[in-house]
């Protein structure tokens, strides 16, 4: 992937400043987003619980996987790498506000304690190393893409039509785990960010 990319820092915004900053505002992003969540788990249930919740977990994903490198404007390898350590921070800022607001309030529902075999604490380590991966694969499809069509529209709808298949072949084939639910499609979305990101690498060498 790494020769699809352009050597052009003309038009990146790197400085340390502005990646905290994301980072800081990107986590307090995923923390609403978790709380929409929780509600909507609360107060829903069936049809209506699993649209909303896909719809905002869809927001979320989206928001993780392309702000950073629109943020940062990335189109080096370094600001693929800076793109990452915003997802990084972000999640990291997201640990403290689930830790000192979230948890303490009773946001989680006897669900996600359940997945967790009791503990609110079980996802912190996934959450960290999914919010870098999911902002280290937007930032290569940003920059491959950077050139031919800076809007991500295409992008967006490509992984979702990923996903789509993903998920539902996984629950055709019976794959341990996998139903016609939001977490079966939510976990489909990390193949399909990578299959995404190598098509956008591909095009853009062939440019």
């Amino acid at each position: 992937m790494a020769t699809a990319v352009r050597f052009d820092t003309a038009s990146e915004s790197l400085d340390l400043a502005r990646v905290v900053r994301s980072a800081l505002i990107l986590g307090a992003v995923q923390a609403v987003c978790v709380l929409v969540v929780s509600l909507v788990n609360r107060s829903l249930e069936g049809v209506a619980d699993a649209a909303l919740t896909g719809a905002v977990v869809a927001i979320g994903a989206v928001a993780t996987i392309f702000l950073p490198a629109r943020w940062l404007r990335v189109r080096t390898i370094d600001g693929i790498g800076a793109a990452a350590g915003i997802g990084l921070g972000a999640a990291f800022t997201f640990m403290l506000i689930d830790v000192t607001a979230l948890q303490p309030f009773g946001v989680y529902t006897n669900r996600w304690r359940e997945v967790g075999g009791g503990s609110n604490w079980w996802y912190h380590p996934i959450w960290w190393m999914l919010g870098a991966y999911l902002a280290w694969m937007g930032a290569w499809i940003v920059a491959n893409r950077a050139e031919r069509s800076p809007s991500l529209a295409g992008a967006a709808s490509m992984i979702a039509g990923f996903v789509a298949v993903i998920g539902s072949l996984a629950t055709i084939v019976h794959f341990p785990g996998a139903d016609w639910n939001v977490p079966t499609f939510a976990v489909a979305m990390l193949p399909a960010l990578a299959l995404t990101t190598l098509v956008s690498g591909i095009a853009a060498r062939r440019g």
